[in-house]
């Protein structure tokens, strides 16, 4: 968890990821910061991401983004 939040700081510093529960909700991120979320991701954890994982429940917070690494990886 600790690597994904460095990995969401470096895209978007501004933003309190450990705390934040609407992300998307709230339009913190935008549809490029998602992108680039993505594609870290699949970098940084050897996952690859469909369409349908792009939801914004799986986007509104940094839990619910380990979260969906955590299943991708089982």
């Amino acid at each position: 968890m600790e690597k994904l939040i460095g990995i969401l700081s470096e895209i978007r510093p501004d933003v309190d990821f450990a705390q934040e529960t609407g992300l998307i909700d709230r339009g913190v991120l935008d549809s490029l910061d998602i992108m680039e979320i993505v594609a870290e991701i699949g970098d940084a954890f050897g996952v690859t991401l469909s369409p349908a994982d792009i939801v914004p429940e799986n986007f509104n917070s940094a839990q619910a983004l380990w979260a969906m690494i955590v299943r991708l990886q089982g």
